[in-house]
């Protein structure tokens, strides 16, 4: 008796006009999240919030203070301070749809100067050339290491 009744709340849910209405409901609850998922930016504006913050300022800080705590423990550098100069900003390249960043391209560095307690040294001044040259894969032409006053 009781899977007859079953049957019949089943039959009585499939009828023609019970399921147009429930595919109309769910037709204009899918259009309505379509039209709010183009107002509402769903995460990915704490991804964008990240690549505004990059600050080409904040990137040579960071290196230039690598570089002064590497430098500074060759042996007669001494007391060092550097300086970089970087030639552009950073560089996004993205596909088409101008919201899929497939790269980020680094400032180029233009620039480096080394002032140390031993860059009178020819030696000294050698050591720190190659150092930096192959830190930051730049030609020797943009190091200048000199001596520190005191």
């Amino acid at each position: 008796m009781e899977e007859i009744k079953s049957i019949g709340k089943i039959k009585n849910i499939f009828k023609p006009e019970k399921i147009r209405s429930i595919i109309i409901i769910a037709g204009i609850i899918g259009i309505a999240l379509i039209f709010l998922s183009s107002y509402v930016d769903f995460g990915s504006a704490s991804g964008k919030r990240k690549d505004e913050e990059f600050s080409v300022t904040t990137y040579s800080t960071e290196i230039e203070s690598d570089l002064q705590s590497v430098l500074s423990q060759i042996e007669g550098a001494g007391k060092t301070k550097v300086l970089l100069t970087m030639e552009n900003s950073v560089e996004y390249v993205y596909l088409n749809d101008s919201t899929t960043k497939t790269k980020e391209i680094q400032p180029l560095i233009r620039g480096v100067l080394v002032v140390c307690e031993g860059g009178d040294s020819p030696v000294v001044v050698e050591r720190i050339t190659q150092a930096v040259t192959k830190a930051l894969d730049i030609s020797t032409a943009k190091v200048c290491v000199t001596k520190l006053s005191e």
